[in-house]
């Protein structure tokens, strides 16, 4: 029997335009084809010119070309496949004089594989990596391979998390002591590689590890003053711990409402009643988390950060009242000016950071409405007109913030309220959106004017504004109402103007 061809399906189809070449696919795309899955990115060695490979291929694919580090010999096609999606390939020229050289200037064993484009049924293997990927163990090529390169420290961990292995001891020092060499490695690399972590199926573990081997605080340092910050006696934890607790929270809620039907996930409890309050949103939950915020970031993952930084501003808020309880009054808005800060740090975009913002700054609204009788339409407005489309975020991030405000299990009575302010707020977005949050305008800002004798200024704005949220809240539901109403609040605005104003 011939022996199994050892390329990416993807690759396949490159083979002509390659032919006669020496080039190797390397890296994790094989490491993929051993493990059995598909593969989106891959890495080509190339013994010659490496930048006008890519740029030739991408003319002849008819794909996107860019030079990475034209002075290195690196460059990147994205080529977009049938299926719509786009997979990356890496083109990177030879170093060290052999393959086997080259393979072993790189990070990891498992890393440190490839396979030539001519004879596509051998595996080189220089450093073992096939046997230590059966073996799930991540050890470093060389003894200074992370200090040589300190993002893949980082990689280190996101590797082991994705690939449930167990990093080697000598290569956990050397992720230790590179986690103290950040300030080398640009902002850009260090966010993508941190945000292939977050986009893990099971990021809390790897976060955990993180934390442990000195990575979480250098990547975000807002966080270190948490490390022991005590709390109410409300919270199980100190700050850092329960901010640690969110993130496993977080995991959690997304593990009980997946795409797929959840009813044989009720583990427990807490995890039934979220299925039975919640599960009816899966679909639409999923869709909204996946949806891609900058390229290749998604708001599932912004979520994951703004958990890490949702308490971010409690050590520069503590107070403790003469009674001896201790309070973080408005570390909210703190924390969401720190937050800020860390987007600018990992270069995240516009979009990224005002979302992962706003998740901060409104994280605490959730349990502001449980606090009172009933949650009114007025009430689900003003919410969603203070988070926007981030207000479906704060719901989770509120149930998560919860459950890691405990020791399981969260108390019953206080799950139970929770969740059925989740449920109302997320009922109003998902299927009441029209009515409840955003309803179509009855009057608009000319008909307005023309109807009480205003001209345009801030005054119009504020009627407009009343008035949808009257729609809203179910208090005005047609265009007579809405009339009547601008011209009681018309004339309620006037009056309140000239009883303001000084006597001369």
């Amino acid at each position: 029997m011939a022996a199994p061809r050892l390329l990416p399906p993807v690759v396949e189809d490159l083979l002509p335009a390659l032919a006669g070449r020496r080039v190797w696919v390397v890296g994790g795309s094989v490491r993929d084809v051993l493990l059995d899955r598909p593969s989106q990115d891959v890495d080509f060695v190339v013994a010659g010119d490496a930048l006008a490979l890519g740029r030739r291929l991408a003319n002849e694919a008819g794909a996107d070309y860019f030079d990475l580090d034209a002075d290195r010999g690196t460059g990147r096609m994205l080529l977009t496949t049938g299926a719509g999606r786009k997979t990356v390939f890496d083109f990177a020229r030879l170093q060290g004089g052999s393959i086997e050289q080259d393979l072993r200037l790189r990070d990891f064993t498992l890393n440190a594989m490839a396979v030539a484009i001519d004879d596509p049924t051998r595996l080189i293997d220089p450093t073992g990596g096939r046997v230590h990927l059966q073996k799930r163990w991540l050890e470093a090529c060389s003894p200074t391979a992370v200090l040589d390169d300190p993002v893949r420290g980082l990689r280190a961990v996101r590797l082991a998390g994705e690939l449930d292995a167990r990093i080697a001891p000598e290569t956990a020092r050397q992720v230790e002591n590179a986690s103290r060499l950040i300030g080398e490695v640009s902002a850009e690399r260090l966010r993508d590689e941190f945000f292939r972590l977050l986009g893990l199926t099971s990021p809390s573990a790897s976060i955990r590890l993180l934390d442990h081997l000195g990575w979480l605080t250098a990547l975000l340092p807002e966080l270190e003053p948490l490390r022991g910050l005590k709390q109410p006696e409300a919270h199980a934890f100190d700050a850092l711990r329960h901010t640690l607790a969110v993130v496993d929270g977080l995991e959690r809620l997304e593990w009980i409402l997946p795409e797929e039907d959840v009813d044989d996930r009720a583990t427990d409890l807490v995890s039934g009643m979220a299925i039975h309050r919640l599960g009816r949103f899966r679909r639409p939950l999923k869709a909204y988390l996946d949806l891609n915020l900058s390229v290749g970031r998604t708001r599932r993952q912004a979520l994951y950060l703004a958990a890490l930084l949702h308490d971010a501003g409690k050590a520069k808020t503590i107070s403790t009242d003469p009674d001896g309880r201790i309070r973080f009054l408005g570390h909210e808005a703190v924390g969401a000016a720190m937050t800020v800060e860390a987007c600018r740090r990992l270069a995240l975009s516009l979009a990224e950071t005002a979302e992962i913002e706003s998740l901060v700054a409104h994280h605490l609204r959730p349990e502001w409405l449980e606090r009172t009788p009933e949650i009114s339409r007025r009430a689900i407005y003003r919410f969603y007109r203070s988070t926007g489309s981030t207000g479906v975020g704060v719901v989770l991030l509120s149930l998560a913030d919860l459950l890691g405000r405990h020791v399981p299990p969260t108390p019953q009575d206080v799950w139970s309220s929770r969740l059925e302010v989740a449920r109302t707020l997320l009922e109003a977005w998902f299927e009441s959106r029209p009515e409840k949050v955003e309803p179509a305008p009855l009057l608009d800002g000319n008909e307005v004017m023309r109807l009480v004798g205003m001209t345009p200024g801030p005054k119009v704005g504020r009627l407009l504004e009343e008035l949808r949220e009257a729609q809203a809240s179910g208090e005005i539901e047609s265009v007579g109402d809405a009339q009547a109403f601008v011209r009681a609040r018309f004339d309620q605005i006037e009056s309140e103007g000239k009883n303001e104003r000084p006597p001369g």
